[in-house]
């Protein structure tokens, strides 16, 4: 029985869950922060040690403004409100991606978050925030050519967001899209891979304990027979 260590998740459908509900599209990405809560309480309590969010990807500067603004308004907001039940809870916070170029105030409070639960043990949760997998790894490029090192699998792995971190061995993808979007591309190369056609705030608790039970009972070669 395959054990899970690490859940990565392309949160995918809140715009269009506000849609469909007669709303606008922040009140579905509102609706989706009450999900991510129940993920990570259920992977506590059956000891999933890593998750890792897909957030804000580098491509979603192209949406308007106004989304853009709500979406860092709500981490802001989120964290300066949660951030002592988090410690409470043992959550570690972590970013991956990159923070420099985010507006100064989020900047400050996910810094913060991060300093705040660095001595968390329970559960490592991980916020793709400005991320993209090509730039991390075109970053990662440039930094062993700086070094004057060899581009081998090691000094990737050694320069990108998630050094450190075990690969995923799940990646679900709400929303019906079967696509990767620029996420974790590297990390993701032995990941199994579940498609789900839900929206995101329509994803339930036991949607996720199917797909880890499914996972559970998959055989997996990694290139052996």
């Amino acid at each position: 029985m395959n054990k899970v260590n690490h859940i990565a998740i392309i949160m995918d459908g809140n715009g269009r869950w506000g849609k469909k509900k007669g709303k606008s599209r922040n009140f579905g990405h509102l609706n989706g922060i009450r999900v991510i809560e129940n993920i990570v309480k259920t992977s506590l309590k059956i000891k999933i040690p890593i998750l890792t969010f897909y957030t804000f990807s580098t491509e979603n500067w192209k949406r308007p403004k106004r989304e853009i603004g709500f979406l860092f308004k709500l981490i802001d907001h989120y964290f300066n409100k949660e951030i002592n039940n988090l410690v409470k809870s043992n959550i570690r916070i972590n970013i991956i991606g990159n923070i420099k170029t985010l507006p100064k105030k989020v900047k400050a409070r996910l810094i913060e978050s991060m300093k705040r639960t660095i001595k968390c043990k329970k559960i490592l949760v991980n916020l793709a925030i400005n991320y993209g997998s090509k730039d991390e790894i075109i970053k990662a490029a440039n930094a062993i050519r700086r070094k004057k090192a060899f581009f081998s699998i090691k000094n990737f792995e050694s320069n990108f967001y998630t050094k450190g971190i075990p690969n995923p061995d799940i990646l679900i993808r709400t929303g019906g899209k079967k696509r990767l979007s620029n996420f974790l591309l590297w990390q993701l190369a032995y990941t199994e891979l579940y498609f789900i056609d839900k929206l995101w705030p329509d994803f339930k608790i036991e949607d996720y304990q199917r797909i880890i039970t499914h996972f559970k009972k998959v055989k997996r070669n990694f290139g052996k027979i």
